[in-house]
């Protein structure tokens, strides 16, 4: 399998992004199953990663929806086996970061991330090369 920019970043993003303490941040958050039950809901790590791809790639709630099925790395990367689970629908990525927004998870996110980033003698400048944000050291 060829290692391209985007398998290569995501690997990157594998190791250095916090995902269990990021993941223990929003789990109090979310909707639990009501009395009488429903669809069971995606785990937060792959609502966690989808969230990711988006900023990183720039996806909008469509699109991410849409590039789960059409880049196999990314369904890789969030966990998805295309043949088995299903991939959320733009509406349960929607809801995902309306909670963010309305619980104000967002900057508490960005914090925990800038500060294993610092950690590593890594920093998120602003721009893309080759659809991926640049790290440097």
């Amino acid at each position: 399998m060829k290692n391209t920019r985007k398998r290569e970043f995501l690997r990157q993003m594998e190791q250095v992004v916090p995902w269990q303490e990021l993941q223990a941040l929003i789990a109090p958050h979310m909707p639990k199953v009501g009395p009488k039950g429903g669809r069971p809901a995606y785990s937060v790590a792959v609502l966690l990663r989808i969230h990711f791809l988006q900023q990183w790639f720039a996806l909008s709630d469509p699109a991410v929806e849409e590039a789960l099925y059409d880049v196999p790395v990314f369904a890789e990367f969030v966990g998805l086996d295309l043949g088995v689970d299903t991939v959320p629908d733009e509406s349960t990525i929607l809801r995902f970061r309306h909670l963010l927004e309305e619980k104000h998870l967002s900057e508490q996110m960005l914090a925990l991330v800038n500060e294993r980033l610092t950690g590593q003698g890594l920093m998120l400048r602003s721009g893309t090369v080759g659809g991926c944000p640049e790290f440097c050291v």
